[in-house]
C-alpha cells in the first residue's frame, strides 16, 4: 500500500511538472503578448526618441551624447550620417532613457518620445495575429507576419500548386547553413525571357519586406487569369522573388532580438556578429556610409561578398545579367523610392528613363491610398552609402535598379502593425507593376553607349 501511494504521488508530481512546462511553452509561444514572455520581456521600458538637431553644433552634440550611450539607431543607421534638419530616431534601453532625457534638455535640443514602451508596441504588432488566428496552409494569411519556417513552407506550397507559373530553387546556403530559396514566376513560353529580380528581408528587422514579397506572389498568381496587365507581365517576363534574403538574421529577429539588422556570421577578433548585407557588395566597398568596425550596424564585412548570402545572389545575377533588366530591393522605413547612385553625388547615364520610371511608380503608389513617397538618387534623397546592392546591380549591367523604403515615416518605425500590411503591400504592388510594365516598353539606353559606373 505504501509503495502504491508513493507511486501515485510520484505520478502526480510528474503530471504537475509536465502541466507547468506545457503552460510555460504555451504562454511563451502562443500567448506571448498576453503573458509578457515575448522576447523574454527584454524591451520593457525601452523608448524610441525622435531628435531634431537644427544646427551643425547640435549635430555634434547629438553625436557626442549618443556616442556615449549604447543605443540602437533606427534612422539614420549610423552616427556619421546624422545631419542638421534631419530627424534622428533612436532606440534607447530603459536604464538609459532618463539620462538621455536629461542630456537633451540640458543642451536645449528639440526631441520627443514616439514610443514610450517598446515591449508593448512589439506586443501590439504581433497581437493582431492572435486575433485573426493561424489558418491552414490552404488559407495562408497574407495579413500577418510569418516566421522563416512558415515562409519557406509557403514557398514549397506555391511551387507545388502552381506548376505552370512557379519554379522554386535555391541559389546557395546562408552562413548558418539555411537554403536561400527563390521563386521564379512566369509562363514557360520561351527560355530567354527578360527578367525582374525582387529581394526582401535584406535587413532582418524590416518585417514588412518579406510580407510584401509574399503578397506579390499571391497577387501575381491569383490575378493571372483575369488581370490582362499581370497576364502580359508573366507571359513576357520572369520574376525572381527572394522573400527572405537574410535568412539567418530574420530567424534571429523572431527568436531573440526583434531589432537585429545584420547577417549572423562570426568575427574572429570580436564577439559582435554579422555584416550589413547592403554594405557588402563589390562596388566602392567600405567607403563613405559604411563602417569597418564589426560591432556597428553598417559593418561592411572583412571583404566584398564575404557573406554567403550576398555572394550567392551576386553569382546568380552575374550569370543571368543579360536577361535581368530590373533589380528591386524592398526595405523599410522612410517611404522612398531610390535609385543609383548611392555612393556619390552624380547623375546616372540613363537618368531620364529611370527618373521617369520612378515618378510613374510613385504616382501609381499614391493612387491607392494617397500615401506620398519621395523619389530620387539614394545619395541625395536618403544618404550616401557604399557597397550597396543597387549600385552593384547597376554596375553589372542591370539598367533599372531600385530600392523601396516602405511605410512608414517613423510613427511605427520597424514595428509596422499587421493591420497595415494590406494597404502597404497593395500600394507597393501598383508601383512594382508599373516599373515592370515600363520594361516592356523598352525605355533603355543602348548597351554599347552605356557606361554604367
Amino acid at each position: 500500500m505504501r509503495r502504491s501511494s508513493m507511486a501515485r504521488t510520484d505520478q502526480r508530481s510528474r503530471f504537475r511538472a509536465w502541466l507547468l512546462l506545457t503552460c510555460v511553452i504555451i504562454c511563451s509561444h502562443v500567448l506571448g503578448p498576453v503573458c509578457g514572455y515575448l522576447y523574454n520581456n527584454r524591451y520593457a521600458g525601452d523608448q524610441v526618441f525622435r531628435i531634431h538637431p537644427n544646427t551643425e553644433e547640435e549635430v555634434g552634440r547629438v553625436k557626442s551624447i549618443l556616442g556615449h550611450l549604447k543605443v540602437d539607431l533606427w534612422q539614420p543607421n549610423s552616427l556619421s550620417l546624422i545631419a542638421r534638419n534631419a530627424t534622428v530616431d533612436v532606440h534607447v534601453k530603459s536604464n538609459d532613457t532618463l539620462r538621455l532625457h536629461t542630456r537633451l534638455k540640458q543642451e536645449h535640443i528639440s526631441y520627443h518620445v514616439f514610443i514610450t514602451n517598446l515591449q508593448k508596441e512589439i506586443e501590439k504588432q504581433t497581437g493582431y495575429r492572435s486575433s485573426r488566428r493561424r489558418r491552414s496552409a490552404s488559407q495562408y494569411d497574407y495579413e500577418v507576419y510569418h516566421s522563416l519556417e512558415e515562409i519557406q513552407s509557403w514557398m514549397f506550397e506555391m511551387n507545388r500548386t502552381n506548376p505552370d507559373l512557379v519554379d522554386m530553387f535555391s541559389v546557395g546556403k546562408s552562413y548558418e547553413g539555411r537554403p536561400l530559396y527563390v521563386l521564379q514566376l512566369g509562363k514557360r513560353s520561351r527560355p530567354q525571357k527578360k527578367a525582374v529580380w525582387i529581394d526582401c528581408g535584406v535587413h532582418a528587422r524590416e518585417w514588412i519586406g518579406p510580407a510584401f514579397c509574399q503578397w506579390f506572389v499571391k497577387e501575381a498568381l491569383s490575378s493571372y487569369k483575369h488581370d490582362s496587365v499581370m497576364r502580359r507581365l508573366l507571359n513576357q517576363l520572369n520574376f525572381y522573388i527572394m522573400p527572405v534574403f537574410n535568412v539567418d538574421g530574420y530567424h534571429f529577429s523572431w527568436t531573440t532580438d526583434r531589432f537585429w539588422r545584420k547577417t549572423r556570421s562570426k568575427n574572429r577578433k570580436f564577439h559582435c556578429r554579422g555584416v550589413d548585407a547592403n554594405r557588402n557588395w563589390k562596388v566602392k566597398w567600405c567607403e563613405e556610409g559604411a563602417s569597418s568596425h564589426p560591432c556597428d550596424d553598417t559593418y561592411c564585412g572583412p571583404y566584398p561578398e564575404s557573406e554567403p548570402e550576398v555572394k550567392a545572389v551576386a553569382k546568380f545575377l552575374r550569370k543571368h545579367k543579360k536577361r535581368v533588366k530590373a533589380y528591386i530591393s524592398i526595405h523599410a522605413y522612410a517611404q522612398m523610392l531610390l535609385y543609383p547612385y548611392s555612393y556619390k553625388y552624380a547623375t546616372i547615364p540613363n537618368f531620364n528613363c529611370v527618373e521617369s520610371a520612378a515618378q510613374t511608380a510613385v504616382s501609381a503608389l499614391y493612387s491607392a491610398y494617397g500615401v506620398k513617397y519621395r523619389y530620387g538618387p539614394a545619395s541625395t534623397t536618403l544618404y550616401v552609402t557604399s557597397g550597396s546592392s543597387i549600385d552593384w546591380a547597376y554596375r553589372n549591367g542591370i539598367p533599372y535598379t531600385f530600392a523601396f523604403e516602405l511605410r512608414d515615416t517613423g510613427y511605427f518605425g520597424f514595428l509596422l502593425p499587421e493591420s497595415l500590411i494590406s494597404p502597404t503591400c497593395t500600394e507597393t504592388m501598383r508601383a512594382v507593376k508599373t516599373i515592370a510594365t515600363g520594361l516592356l516598353k523598352k525605355c533603355e539606353t543602348d548597351s554599347n553607349t552605356f557606361p554604367y559606373i
